[in-house]
């Protein structure tokens, strides 16, 4: 037998299920007949200055390049890294602050390794990321859900207060959000510092950052560092160099945090321990020489506004998103049963029950441009079956 835990959970992934539902109609119908927007795969290929790293360090490699290195990765990525976080900041970020991981999802697992006693509690701001419960319970803590504003998706601070308890161990942001596109500007982060300096315990922010590099229509990101004290950052390269199948990102706890010096040694532990133990030694090399590369932010943010225009000529109403890869849409019912009916139409999405804020769909926009203009004739149907245009 498995573990109990493990089999309640083994059909709960429903981007998974969408994804293999869209896998399924595409061999029914072929591809080009099947609108899938389940899933946040980015489709742009990594920069050149990725590919041109890769290529100089396989034509050049030098003596222990794959070999071990300390726990939390080699010192010259760590030094890259902290360097870039220091340039966008007004505080200092040490290189002895930063444990290279694997990708954002091991980041957050090291981080709650090492601040989770059993049954300690950590908040978590619907609409989220649904594996952030899964990690909380792999570490014995318990997920404390607490809803945004309404439409906004901004952080309610009446509700997180009343949500604070003597377990209250942290709190997870994600800004720009998924599924929302929402980001947090400089006083919602300010707002969230003072709310939880004001507790009599430390609560750790854990603000989980890989679409930091996706934001649109000119608009700037404020930076964590400069508003919250007692800050975790976990960073995946997964989006914004085009990586997600390579799994290297990073932690970076913030020089103002009460417990700096024992909270960087106990990630940099809980990251060996958890099985990891490293972030992949090529990609460390990989990231050093392309740190300051970028996809094609421009091209994603012309993806957003044609399946956003896509979309609200159906009928349908959403908040453009202000970054990441997703349009959070309203639905006309409910949401579960919206999203299997718009599978009878070849139309892949995913509820927003999945995010724990039902009444809503996600669509993912990192799909080809093709596949958003071949949609509208699926997604006009579904406004007309609904009412919503003529």
């Amino acid at each position: 037998m498995i573990s109990k835990n493990i089999e309640g959970k083994l059909n709960s992934g429903l981007i998974r299920k969408m994804f293999e539902e869209g896998n399924r109609l595409k061999a029914i119908y072929g591809k080009e007949n099947v609108y899938d927007f389940s899933i946040g795969n980015p489709d742009l290929e990594p920069p050149v200055e990725v590919i041109q790293a890769l290529k100089d360090l396989t034509a050049s490699p030098t003596a222990g390049m794959h070999g071990y290195m300390s726990n939390n990765g080699y010192l010259s990525t760590r030094t890259a890294v902290a360097e870039q976080l220091s340039s966008n900041c007004a505080v200092k970020i040490d290189p002895d602050s930063i444990c290279m991981t694997v990708g954002a999802a091991g980041a957050m697992n090291a981080v709650f390794r090492a601040v989770l006693d059993p049954g300690e509690e950590v908040i978590l701001l619907a609409p989220f990321f649904m594996e952030y419960v899964n990690y909380i319970d792999n570490h014995a803590g318990k997920a404390v859900i607490v809803p945004t504003e309404k439409d906004t998706f901004l952080p309610d601070m009446d509700a997180i207060k009343a949500a604070i308890t003597p377990k209250t161990k942290a709190i997870v942001i994600n800004s720009p959000n998924n599924p929302s596109g929402v980001l947090y500007p400089a006083s919602v982060l300010f707002s969230i510092n003072d709310l939880l300096k004001a507790q009599d315990h430390v609560i750790h922010v854990i603000s989980d950052e890989p679409y930091r590099d996706l934001v649109y229509d000119g608009l700037q990101i404020p930076s964590a560092f400069d508003y919250i004290d007692n800050l975790i950052v976990c960073f995946s390269w997964s989006k914004s160099l085009s990586l997600p199948g390579e799994r290297i990102g990073y932690t970076a706890v913030s020089p103002r945090h009460e417990d700096y010096d024992i909270l960087c040694k106990a990630i940099v532990f809980s990251n060996r321990i958890l099985g990891s133990v490293n972030a992949p030694a090529l990609f460390q090399r990989v990231i050093e020489k392309s740190i300051n590369a970028k996809v094609d932010v421009f091209n994603y943010e012309n993806r957003r506004n044609m399946l956003y225009d896509v979309v609200t000529r159906a009928g349908f109403s959403c908040k453009k998103p202000d970054g990441a890869l997703y349009l959070f849409v309203k639905s006309p019912e409910d949401d579960m049963v919206f999203c299997e009916k718009c599978a009878k139409h070849n139309l892949l999405l995913v509820p927003g029950s999945a995010f724990h804020c039902p009444g809503y769909f996600r669509l993912a926009f990192c799909v080809s441009e093709d596949t958003i203009i071949r949609s509208e004739k699926a997604f006009t149907a579904v406004g007309r079956e609904y009412g919503l245009i003529d």
